[in-house]
């Protein structure tokens, strides 16, 4: 019935993969765990090895990034559902398998979100972007959709028919960090499948440093940019993404050169306070459009 997929690169799930191992041993119906590691280096691939050999294990050669690895998944899963769980997760429940079992059996949605969480203790101050970003838009949003239907989409915990993944899969342009989750998601919604989502979320246990997220999220943004015109720049999709959202009012009202030119000026600092952990994230939010602009370049407005 269900297949456990979970991309690896450069992170121990030796633990992870115990407690999930422990959890389908428990349930009534067929289970498999998948791992397909990404071409990590050789002192993961050591340290994951005695663990993820007991299971379905293949290790790439070559670093194939995270659209194109979610979908390799579809020529190991034997079961009729799939369950994609992010490598840095921690389970915090022990119903975490079964509660996706019981939803399974009482919904007639082909895709579910589980959500994640951080932990409640503050960390460093050089890993505070990313847990605040976290606590405070990530969680606070998830949360508000709890047992909602079609209210957003991210890959880290989600669980997905087989038969609608083969149909809808991941666009393997983007083989960079940052917003596939966006896209599939678009992709889902203008298929018309709805979005379940239930109070089942994984621990967020691995958070990326101040200036390390701050990479992430500009390459991020280019993929948005990259995205943007892959769909032919819909309104629709623009609509759905804050950021993009956001961009056109300030377009529409011809204010993009004044941002951009303070912007320019500011940038150094603001983005010295977000990698030293003076973190606000309506700053944040700014350098966010701020880069958006610097990758967009000439502003386009909307069909």
């Amino acid at each position: 019935m269900l297949s456990i997929c979970i991309p690896v690169y450069n992170f121990n799930v030796s633990i992870f993969v115990e407690e999930l191992n422990e959890q389908s041993i428990g349930l009534k119906v067929p289970c498999e765990i998948i791992l397909i590691d990404d071409c990590s280096s050789s002192e993961y691939k050591k340290i994951n090895e005695s663990t993820c050999t007991k299971h379905r294990y293949i290790e790439l050669d070559k670093n194939i990034g995270r659209s194109r690895i979610r979908n390799l998944f579809l020529n190991y899963a034997q079961y009729e559902h799939l369950l994609f769980i992010d490598c840095d997760s921690s389970l915090i429940s022990d119903t975490f398998l079964s509660t996706y079992i019981q939803t399974i059996e009482n919904t007639k949605e082909q895709v579910i979100c589980g959500g994640s969480i951080y932990d409640s203790i503050k960390p460093k101050r050089n890993k505070i972007l990313r847990w605040k970003y976290g606590i405070k838009r990530e969680v606070t949003s998830f949360h508000m959709t709890d047992n909602k239907i079609d209210k957003g989409f991210m890959t880290n915990n989600f669980l997905i028919s087989k038969k609608l993944f083969k149909e809808i899969k991941f666009d393997e342009r983007i083989s960079k960090y940052g917003h596939e989750d966006t896209l599939f998601g678009y992709e889902l919604k203008t298929k018309g499948i709805k979005i379940k989502h239930i109070n089942n979320p994984v621990l967020n246990s691995d958070i990326d440093e101040n200036s390390s997220f701050l990479k992430k999220t500009k390459q991020g943004i280019i993929n948005l940019v990259a995205i943007l015109a892959y769909v032919d720049y819909n309104p629709e999709f623009i609509q759905e993404v804050s950021l993009l959202r956001f961009y056109e009012k300030l377009n529409a009202k011809k204010s993009i050169p004044v941002i951009s030119f303070i912007f320019t000026l500011f940038k150094p600092f603001i983005k010295y306070l977000l990698v030293q952990g003076y973190v606000n994230l309506y700053l944040f939010d700014f350098y966010k459009l701020g880069i958006l602009i610097q990758v967009i370049k000439k502003p386009k407005t909307t069909k």
